[in-house]
C-alpha cells in the first residue's frame, strides 16, 4: 500500500507552510508511523548535504532536511528532488536529486517542467512505497494562474497523490479570510475537492473574536477552518530563506552582539539560528558600515556568488569598515564564501566573474573551479590563539558546499592552521578566523566553549511544534487526514 499524503499549501509565501509541515512530521512520527517529508521544488540558498543514489552525496533545501529530522527519518535527496539556488536576480543554479544539472540551469524557466516532472514523480512514488505518511509542502501559492501550466510543485503533486490538503494563511498580515477565499475560488473543482481544511496561522488575541468569519467561509466554500494557530515566537526553526528577525537574541542582558553581513547572495544562514537562542547573544543583520557600531563579532557568512558579494561589500563601504574592525581587535569569522573573501585574492581561471583582491585579513588565495565540493566533514580544531582560543581541540561535524580551493599565499607569512586539510585558518594576531565548515554553531560543544551556555535541542524544538498543532487543531482532524 502506498503512504497517505498530507499536503500543506499556502495562500502566499511566508504563510507558515514549512513550520506546519515540520510540526506535522513530528506529530505523525509520534504515532509510531514511518513518515517522510517532500517538497518537489525549493528555491533557497540554504542547503544541506545528504545521501544521494549510488552512495554519493548531494544537496537539498534545509527546510526538508529539518523536516526529515522531525519525522525521525534519514534525509536523502528524494525528499527535495529539485533545488533552485539563486545566483542573480534572473538566474538560478538547478540542482536535481542532489546534483547540479547544467542543461536545466541553461534552460528557460517554463520549459523545465516537462523534463523535471518524471524525476519528481519517481522520487515521490518511491517515498510513498517506503512510508506510512508523506507530509508534502507546497511552494508559494497553488493559485498563481500565470504559473499554472508549468507548476509541478503544488497542484500536480496534489492531484497525482490525491493528497488531503490544508491551506494555511498568515492572519497576522491581515486579509487572511480574503486570501483563503480567493485561493479557493481560483482552483478547479477537482482541486477544491482536495482541500480538507483552512488553517489560520500566527494569530494573536481572542479566537472567539473571529466569529462568524470561519462559519461564513465554510458556507461559501464547504471547507472548514480546522485550526487557529497562535503566534509562536522564537520557535527554534531557521527560516526557509532570507534573514530571520532583524534584531534577535536569547533572554537576558546582551553581553555579545554578533553582526552578520547580509549580502545579496547570502547562503546557509540557517546555521546561525542557534545563536538567536543563546542567552545574552544578540544578532544583527548588517548592510551598512554604521550597523557595525557596537558589534563584538563580525561574521561573513556563505555566499552563492562570492565575487559579486565581495564587490557589493566594497560598494557599500563595508570592506574598509570590516578591515578597521579587525585592526582594532574585533572578532571576525568567515565561513565558506566568507573565508574566501578574507583572503588576499580570488582567482577565476574560467573568467566567469574575473579576478579580484580579497579583504586581505588572512594570507590566503582562492582559485575557483568548475567542480563543486559537496560533503559531510568531521574535523578537530588545532591549538588556536587569541579570541578563538576556546575552540582549541574541539571536534566538530558539519558540511561543505563550495566551489574553489583555498591555500596559503606562497609569498606571505604563513597563517595559523585552524582546521587541518585546507578547512580553516587563523591570522597571527588571533582575532580573524576563516573556516570552510558549515554548521559550527549547531554543535553544543562549540556554544558551550564560546558562550558557556547551551540552547534547546532540535528534538525539543520538534516536540514543541507538535504540541502546538496537537492543542490547536480541531479534535480528530489530523488522524482523519491519513485515514483510509
Amino acid at each position: 500500500m502506498k503512504a497517505s499524503c498530507v499536503m500543506v499549501l499556502g495562500t502566499h509565501s511566508g504563510a507558515g507552510k514549512s513550520w506546519l509541515a515540520t510540526a506535522l512530521c513530528r506529530w505523525y512520527a509520534r504515532m509510531g508511523l514511518r513518515v517522510a517529508p517532500f517538497k518537489a521544488q525549493n528555491m533557497s540558498n540554504n542547503a544541506r548535504v545528504v545521501p544521494a543514489p549510488g552512495g554519493a552525496l548531494g544537496e537539498i533545501g534545509s527546510a526538508q532536511y529539518f523536516q526529515a529530522l522531525a519525522a525521525r527519518a534519514e534525509p536523502d535527496v528524494r525528499i527535495n528532488p529539485v533545488l533552485l539556488k539563486p545566483e542573480h536576480d534572473t538566474h538560478s543554479q538547478v540542482v536535481v536529486l542532489g546534483e547540479v544539472d547544467a542543461a536545466l540551469t541553461a534552460m528557460p524557466w517554463r520549459e523545465r517542467s516537462a523534463h523535471v516532472w518524471p524525476r519528481v514523480q519517481a522520487a515521490l512514488d518511491a517515498l510513498r512505497e517506503e512510508n506510512d505518511v508523506v507530509v508534502i509542502e507546497g511552494a508559494g501559492s497553488p493559485a498563481e494562474i500565470n504559473l499554472r501550466d508549468s507548476d509541478y510543485v503544488n497542484l500536480r503533486v496534489a492531484l497525482h497523490t490525491q493528497a488531503r490538503c490544508l491551506l494555511v494563511s498568515d492572519i497576522d498580515r491581515g486579509g487572511a479570510f480574503a486570501h483563503l477565499y480567493g485561493t479557493w475560488s481560483l482552483l478547479e473543482p477537482a482541486e477544491r475537492a482536495l482541500l480538507h481544511g483552512f488553517v489560520l496561522n500566527k494569530f494573536r488575541g481572542d479566537a472567539a473574536l473571529l466569529d462568524p468569519a470561519p462559519q461564513e467561509l465554510e458556507r461559501l466554500t464547504g471547507v472548514p477552518t480546522v485550526a487557529t494557530l497562535p503566534m509562536v515566537w522564537h520557535h527554534g526553526l531557521p527560516e526557509e530563506d532570507g534573514v530571520f528577525e532583524q534584531r534577535t537574541g536569547g533572554a537576558g542582558d546582551a553581553h555579545t552582539t554578533i553582526a552578520i553581513v547580509a549580502y545579496p547572495r547570502i547562503s546557509n544562514l540557517d546555521e546561525f539560528q542557534p545563536l538567536a537562542a543563546v542567552p545574552g547573544v544578540r544578532l544583527r543583520w548588517v548592510r551598512t558600515p554604521a550597523a557595525l557600531d557596537g558589534a563584538d563579532w563580525v561574521v561573513l557568512p556563505g555566499s552563492k556568488n562570492t565575487t559579486a558579494d565581495l564587490q557589493w561589500l566594497r560598494a557599500q563601504g563595508l570592506a574598509p569598515a570590516i578591515a578597521r574592525f579587525a585592526q582594532q581587535g574585533g572578532r571576525v569569522l568567515g565561513i565558506c564564501g566568507g573565508l574566501q573573501m578574507l583572503g588576499e585574492a580570488l582567482i577565476d581561471p574560467r573568467e566567469l566573474a574575473g579576478n579580484q583582491p580579497g579583504l586581505g585579513l588572512l594570507p590566503l588565495v582562492t582559485q575557483f573551479a568548475e567542480h563543486k565540493t559537496v560533503q559531510r566533514t568531521t574535523a578537530c580544531f588545532e591549538p588556536l590563539a587569541g579570541a578563538w582560543r576556546a575552540l582549541s581541540g574541539i571536534q566538530v561535524q558539519g558540511y561543505e558546499i563550495h566551489t574553489g580551493v583555498t591555500a596559503q599565499h606562497a609569498g606571505m607569512a604563513q597563517g595559523r592552521i585552524a582546521l587541518a586539510g585546507g578547512l580553516g585558518w587563523q591570522d597571527e594576531r588571533g582575532n580573524v578566523l576563516g573556516v570552510y565548515l558549515h554548521g559550527l554553531f549547531e554543535q553544543p560543544q562549540v556554544l558551550q566553549a564560546l558562550f558557556g551556555a547551551g540552547v534547546p535541542t532540535l528534538e525539543a524544538v520538534f516536540d514543541r511544534l507538535a504540541d502546538v498543532v496537537d492543542r490547536h487543531f480541531e479534535t480528530g482532524v489530523l488522524p482523519s487526514l491519513i485515514a483510509c
